[in-house]
C-alpha cells in the first residue's frame, strides 16, 4: 500500500501535543507505520558518560510521530492524498485540495 507521505515532504500536525506545527520528514518507519518530522516533537534525552564525554550530556531529540497525525502541507494547509494513473501508465501522488502534484510514484513505461 502506497504510503501518503515521504521522506523530504513537507508536513503539518494535525493531532497531539504538537498540533499546528510544520516541518520536513526526515526519516520514516513502514514497519512501525511512524516518522520524523524535523524540528517537531523536540526531547531532551540525558546521556550516560563515556571516555570521550566523561560528565555525560544532555542532547535534544526529535522523537517519533504517528504516520496517521501528519498531512502533506499545501499553500499552508493540510491535504490529503490521492493516486492517479495516467494515461501513458505512470502513477502519482496528488494532493486532494487543489490537484497539484506531489510525486511521480511510478514513471511511463517505453515503447
Amino acid at each position: 500500500m502506497p504510503m501518503h507521505v515521504k521522506k523530504g515532504d513537507m508536513v503539518i500536525v494535525t493531532a497531539g501535543n504538537e498540533r499546528g506545527r510544520s516541518g520536513e520528514i526526515v526519516e520514516v518507519d513502514l514497519k512501525a507505520m511512524r516518522v520524523i518530522v524535523k524540528g517537531v516533537n523536540v526531547r531532551k534525552r540525558n546521556m550516560k558518560p563515556t571516555q570521550q564525554q566523561p560528565k555525560g550530556s544532555v542532547v535534544e531529540k526529535e522523537l517519533s510521530i504517528h504516520i496517521s497525525n501528519v498531512s502533506p502541507l499545501v499553500g499552508g494547509k493540510p491535504s490529503r492524498v490521492r493516486f492517479v494513473e495516467k494515461p501513458d501508465g505512470s502513477k502519482i501522488r496528488v494532493a486532494a485540495r487543489d490537484g497539484s502534484e506531489l510525486h511521480v510514484l511510478r514513471k511511463a513505461a517505453k515503447k
